[in-house]
């Protein structure tokens, strides 16, 4: 990633002001848009896809954990930082998995940190230890019936690599670049398929665990989750990593 691209969003125009200079001043990043209210944030994330989106949480509209809620539905691996003088909507953000949460009136070198941290997180690559031996794990049907709007799929269980919430969508990723969209809640396809070979790691991910390469840092409480054999990776909680690792100790 060259340029990471950067969306920020407070309805106090002197706020603004110190978020554009927070962003001009920190290395590798690209402003694409300011907004006031939260649908201006949103009519901007549809159309510029930034990467960061740093924004208040009381705005006119819909509010900051709203818009994060929507942008989360959206794409999960949109890195959200809260900036905002209320703390007890702290909970609120990280029920959205907000890499971070700055309380105002925030320090510029604790902002600075914070962009720093997420500039590393999406650049490095540096693996964690493989996951040691496979657990024990119900029997696999041998095909998965998909509904989709062109009538019935039928998809080899054992060639499937990764599951998520795409654009709204259910999108399954399967070995050769293989790519299914169906009608089928990622919650449905969690009972049909065999576990644990199949691990709901976020709210938006569901992953092969015989597929994974490693998992690495991405948030304070999220990881990424990179499988073999294809670019697409996932995201992870850090409870569900905690329940990962039990199922290969």
């Amino acid at each position: 990633m060259d340029t990471i691209r950067i969306l920020i969003a407070d309805d106090d125009p002197g706020m603004l002001l110190v978020m554009r200079k927070l962003v001009e001043r920190a290395e590798g990043y690209t402003l694409v848009g300011e907004a006031q209210d939260g649908k201006t944030l949103m009519e901007l994330y549809e159309r510029e896809s930034p990467d960061v989106v740093l924004l208040d949480v009381e705005m006119p509209g819909d509010s900051g954990i709203d818009c994060a809620r929507a942008i989360q539905d959206k794409n999960p691996k949109t890195v959200l930082v809260f900036a905002t003088a209320h703390e007890e909507y702290m909970k609120s953000a990280f029920e959205v998995y907000a890499f971070d949460y700055l309380v105002k009136p925030f320090r510029m070198e604790r902002a600075m940190q914070t962009l720093r941290l997420i500039r590393e997180r999406l650049r490095e690559s540096v693996p964690v230890q493989p996951l040691p031996r496979r657990p024990q794990e119900e029997a696999a049907p041998a095909r998965l019936m998909l509904k989709s709007r062109d009538g019935l799929s039928f998809l080899d269980v054992n060639a499937i690599l990764l599951i998520q919430r795409e654009d709204r969508q259910t999108v399954i990723y399967t070995q050769n670049e293989g790519r299914y969209v169906t009608s089928d809640g990622l919650s449905e396809l969690e009972q049909r398929l065999p576990k644990p070979m199949f691990f709901r790691t976020h709210k938006s991910y569901i992953v092969n665990i015989h597929q994974i390469e490693s998992v690495t840092p991405y948030g304070r409480w999220t990881y990424v989750v990179r499988l073999c054999g294809t670019r697409h990776d996932a995201l992870i909680t850090h409870e569900r990593f905690v329940e990962l690792e039990k199922l290969f100790s």
